[in-house]
């Protein structure tokens, strides 16, 4: 049998040759957590990866978790890509999740807080709280807790209170009877989410060293009986509730977007539960009583050794001036071209200007809205905004442009998850603004990020854009890998008004000049550019995929590079987060090699670069291989032309692929290998050396 005829054998849908997108998450987190134990990271830069792992996982709880749970439900039988039942991936989640926070608990109980302790950073527990310590703190109690804790003693009269989303509460066993001849036996203690989880010590009141903290929960433990007067506290435990935090929006039996969520925001925090954590000294009895009042079975169930919420410990980080335990800061550049030339606009027209965020700054991007806003020549602005703030600059721009006669419309994706609140504040103010403000195409998340700005000059119009793989936010601009690119290219310039105007208006799709889109061609692009590179390894010619992206999920692309591999092209896949393809599997995925980079910076950029025969093409966009990026979204992909600039891009790909200090590398079993323990060759860290790079440029 000739070597076609065994690849055409094998069945490329085989649930064997797929990870489940859940496990592989969980995958993430634990290369997360890796770097809270890496000895090469400062010291509270390790606390914040673990604070990070942390959140990370709640959010898998109130997202995934809560998705799969609901499929149990509709339909248990059903089966992934993978080959797992719903139910199925809930046990292995539930194995996988619990050996996680196992190991979250010890990295901070055995190896962080020794070292922090090190250092003089410590946490105080109850048990060495000195004379002066216990005073100071009886009389934080009484005077900033005391007042404004709410303990609810349950009976028939006070049923059991809602319990908010992730927040920390106790439960208490009591003895005696109150004022009325009540008891129950126990009461919930619910701690208001503005109260700081850490507080630190001041030196002099209780001669505590310069970097003393106490949990809020050893506090409250310590004082509760302050709450039951005249009763017996025989126990206190802290535990915190998980609830499904997606919400559902109706998009064919909706009248108004803005107001269907902010209804479906005021039931986030009060979502079916999916996790409980529990401080594992509670008895069972209490335990189990927990677990019946919210419905949840014991493998929803974690018994934890330490504070309940590990995230709020972040706080640690702004409070300790130790630049010694921290990253060394630096102060991001700006490409020559706009550090020479003042006039962006002037600068953008001689030649495409390419940003990589965070090592070059965010500011060109806000001086060019800036710009817009000021320039007389400028007539409209055209901008998306997926994640920003309201007291963003990019805003507070787009206000002044408004308010100077510039047409402005702005394209506000509110369904941003667990950005709602904020996108509905800020479509308020640029209402107020007088801008125009549109909210997408229902049914559609707006996930594209693009700006159009139209200038007149002398007798022509001309469009100015900006294209970008990351959120116009300027402070994730300072820890996300992203690339942006300026261009006055006219092809590309009316792609982007005539993706404005889908957005903004109605018609019929319209054909693009450079641009691939979703839902209509980004998809078909991506697969026909892969179809290619398998046609040119067939004939013989040198054929070559690099993508550095966030998730691949979507099988058609998976299976599409599969069929690369087997016909001999090179594919390298740099992918930070979930990846569904199994490499190195004998006649499917030889050829293909996939590692995630975890650094500094966390890594948010999308390139899909084709090798084309010697016709090298490499396009940015905002979309990741996944179903919803292809199909259920607006995403753009732009081509990046500039030879100079494609052969940047293409060397910083590179140096991911030759890093061996931040680089893992996945496993067919679907694990990762970390290199940096497995290297002998000299150390290369892809982050610090393209920081390097552009600082002496």
């Amino acid at each position: 049998m000739h070597t076609n005829e065994i690849i055409e054998t094998i069945n490329l849908e085989n649930p064997e040759l797929y990870i489940n997108r859940d496990l592989s998450l969980l995958e993430f987190n634990k290369r997360v957590l890796a770097q809270a134990k890496n000895e090469a990271v400062p010291l509270l830069e390790r606390l914040n990866y673990l604070c990070i792992s942390c959140s990370n996982l709640d959010e898998f709880f109130e997202v995934r978790v809560a998705s799969v749970m609901e499929m149990v439900a509709i339909d248990p039988k059903a089966i992934g890509p993978d080959g797992l039942t719903a139910n199925e991936q809930l046990e292995q989640i539930s194995i996988y999740a619990h050996k996680l926070v196992e190991e979250q608990y010890q990295v901070l109980n055995e190896i962080l807080i020794p070292s922090l302790n090190a250092e003089n950073i410590r946490f105080v527990r109850r048990n060495d709280w000195t004379e002066a310590q216990h005073k100071w703190l009886a009389n934080y109690f009484n005077d900033e807790l005391l007042p404004i804790l709410t303990p609810v003693g349950l009976d028939s009269a006070h049923p059991f209170p809602r319990i908010l989303n992730k927040s920390l509460n106790f439960i208490i066993s009591l003895t005696g009877k109150d004022a009325f001849g009540r008891n129950s036996g126990r009461a919930i203690l619910q701690a208001p989410r503005a109260l700081p989880r850490v507080i630190q010590l001041p030196i002099e009141e209780t001669q505590s060293g310069p970097a003393d903290f106490v949990f809020l929960s050893s506090i409250i433990h310590a004082f509760v009986s302050e709450l039951f007067n005249g009763m017996v506290v025989k126990g206190c435990y802290q535990f915190r509730v998980t609830r499904n935090s997606d919400f559902f929006v109706d998009d064919d039996a909706i009248d108004d977007l803005l107001l269907a969520v902010e209804g479906e925001l005021a039931m986030r925090n009060y979502g079916d539960e999916v996790r409980l954590e529990i401080d594992a000294a509670c008895p069972d009895d209490t335990v189990n009583f927990l677990l019946e009042r919210f419905e949840l079975s014991r493998d929803r169930l974690f018994l934890v050794d330490g504070p309940v919420n590990l995230n709020r410990i972040q706080e640690i980080n702004n409070l300790v001036d130790r630049p010694d335990l921290k990253f060394t800061p630096f102060k991001p550049s700006v490409p020559q071209q706009l550090a020479r030339n003042k006039d962006i606009f002037a600068a953008i027209k001689r030649h495409d200007i390419l940003l990589h965020q965070p090592f070059e700054s965010f500011s060109p991007v806000v001086d060019f809205l800036r710009q817009a806003a000021a320039s007389p020549e400028v007539l409209a602005i055209k901008q998306t905004l997926y994640r920003t703030g309201a007291d963003s600059p990019i805003v507070a721009a787009l206000i002044r442009a408004a308010r100077a006669g510039k047409e402005v419309t702005v394209v506000i994706e509110l369904r941003a998850r667990f950005d709602e609140k904020a996108n509905i504040d800020l479509a308020s103010k640029l209402q107020e603004a007088a801008v125009h403000v549109v909210y997408g195409v229902v049914g559609y998340k707006t996930h594209a990020k693009m700006c159009l700005v139209l200038r007149r000059e002398g007798k022509i119009l001309r469009n100015y854009v900006h294209l970008g793989t990351g959120n116009y936010h300027p402070k994730t601009a300072q820890i996300y890998t992203d690339y942006g690119l300026f261009s006055c290219n006219k092809e590309l310039g009316e792609d982007v008004r005539r993706v404005f105007a889908q957005l903004t208006s109605l018609g019929k799709v319209t054909k693009l000049n450079k641009l691939l889109q979703s839902p209509f061609t980004l998809h078909t692009g991506i697969l026909e550019k892969i179809e290619r590179e398998i046609t040119h390894a067939k004939n013989g010619k040198p054929a070559k995929i690099i993508i550095q992206i966030n998730a691949i999920v979507e099988e058609q692309s998976i299976q599409a590079l599969y069929r690369a591999s087997q016909a001999g092209v090179e594919v390298k896949l740099i992918v930070r987060g979930i990846c569904c393809l199994r490499p190195g599997i004998p006649g499917v995925s030889d050829n293909i090699e996939v590692r995630a980079i975890i650094g500094r910076f966390l890594e948010h950029a999308r390139i899909y670069a084709f090798s084309n025969d010697g016709n090298q093409e490499v396009y940015a966009s905002s979309a990741d291989l996944m179903n919803r990026n292809m199909f259920r979204r607006v995403e753009i992909c732009f081509p990046i032309e500039s030879k100079r600039l494609y052969r940047r891009i293409l060397h910083n790909l590179d140096l991911y692929l030759q890093d061996n200090t931040q680089a893992w590398l996945l496993q067919p079993d679907g694990s990762y290998l970390q290199l940096l323990n497995v290297s002998n060759e000299e150390p290369v860290q892809a982050q610090l050396m393209i920081l390097n790079e552009l600082q002496a440029s």
